[in-house]
This record gives C-alpha cells, structure tokens and sequence, in this order.
C-alpha cells in the first residue's frame, strides 16, 4: 500500500521528531515556556490556515465526490482548529507561567518554507498534494500519541495537553486520508508514486524542521517575516 510506503521512507524522520527536545520537554515538564508559545503563535497563525487551504485545494481537485468531501471535512477542522488551540493556550498561560500567544506573530523561517512548501504541492498536482499533506496528518497524529503515552505525570504542561491531544475524530481522519492515498496508489503510474513520495518527505523533512525553530537552544532563525509566498521549494 502506497501510505504504508511512504510512511516507512519517513520513518527515520519520524523518530527523530519523536525524541526532538522540543517534544521531549514538553511531555517532561521541561520546555521553556516560550519555546510552547511560539510554536503555538507559528503554528495557529501560519501552518494550520496554509494546511487548511491546501486541504480545499485538493478537495477541489478530487475526482471522487467521497475524497472532496473528506478532504473538505479536513479543510474545516484544520482552519478551525487555529482559534481554538489559540485560546486554549491563552487560558491556561497564567497558570503556566507564560506570556498569551500574539494572534499578529510574524511568520519566522522555518514556518515560511512549510507554508509555502504546501502551497506549493496543492497547487502542483493531485499527487503532490497528497503526498505533502499526509505527513502532517501522519506525523501529528504519532507525535500526539506518544506524548499521550509518555507525558509525565504532573507535567508542567498537562494542562495544555488535555486541548492540545486530538480525540477519536483524528484517528479517523488520518486513517481515511491513508485510505484515499492508497486507492490513489493503486491506479498510479509511476512517476505519480515517485511525485508523491517526493512530495511526502518534503513535508516530513518540514515537520521536523519546525520542531527545530520551535526550540529555542538550537533554532538559527532570523527575524520575524511577512506572510508566506506560495513558491515552490529548491530540491
């Protein structure tokens, strides 16, 4: 199956995102209180609406009424799901001890490219477009399961994490996703297969990227920038 292929090439990727300092002090108790807001003002204010974008894209350009409402369904809960984790985070933050999140944050670097590398996929071709959009369906999903296993408990941040961990509907979700990237698989040539893979590891290599800049001891970011360009990212 095409999902499992994939899933497999990004494997090392995703271990390596599993045990990220970032991750890894943030089920501890230990992540540096400004390390979670700016990764939640990164990922609200630019990820999470370029992804759901990118989800109605494709959902536009589905062959089958089945996958564009699915996809469309993604669409929606991805664009919502911004606000919510937004104010989720501004009201436990006096609790924790941080600042609220800044709705207006500039975008920083690394949010830049994987914007613009999902753009830039939807925008592309129906292959490139799955296969950029199932790593961050895949790899949230992992990453929320493993922090639901191994978060300490009496973990500084066990407050954020009951909003932050997604129920049932996101299993679903990705497990739908795959289902459609396999039927998908399963009638292409090639050189599709080869797009989507590409395509699938740009959006790994993403995932684990922003988890760098999101933490603070070994991110190399510059300043803050504007809104990211739908551009296609150097190979």
């Amino acid at each position: 199956m095409l999902s499992d292929d994939l899933a497999e090439l990004a494997a090392p990727l995703l271990c390596d995102l599993l045990d990220h300092p970032f991750w890894a002090g943030l089920r501890r108790g230990t992540l540096p209180g400004e390390a979670l807001v700016r990764f939640v003002e990164q990922d609200t204010g630019h990820l999470l609406p370029c992804y759901g974008r990118a989800f109605a894209r494709c959902a536009a350009a589905a062959a089958d009424d089945t996958d564009a409402v699915l996809l469309s369904r993604c669409a929606f809960e991805t664009l919502a799901s911004g606000p919510r984790l937004r104010a989720a985070l501004a009201d436990v933050a006096p609790a924790l001890g941080v600042r609220p999140p800044d709705p207006r944050a500039g975008a920083h670097p690394a949010a830049r490219v994987q914007s613009a590398t999902v753009t830039a996929a939807a925008a592309t071709s129906w292959a490139a477009g799955i296969g950029a959009l199932l790593p961050f369906m895949l790899f949230h999903l992992e990453v929320c399961e493993d922090l639901r296993a191994r978060q300490r408990p009496g973990s500084r941040y066990l407050p954020w994490l009951a909003a932050y961990l997604p129920g049932d509907g996101a299993r679903y979700a990705v497990r739908a996703v795959r289902e459609l990237t396999d039927r998908f698989g399963a009638t292409a040539t090639p050189a599709e297969t080869a797009e989507a893979a590409d395509w699938f590891l740009r959006g790994a290599r993403c995932e684990l990227a922003f988890a760098d800049a999101a933490f603070p001891d070994i991110s190399a970011e510059g300043p803050a920038l504007g809104p990211a360009a739908p551009v296609l990212p150097p190979r």
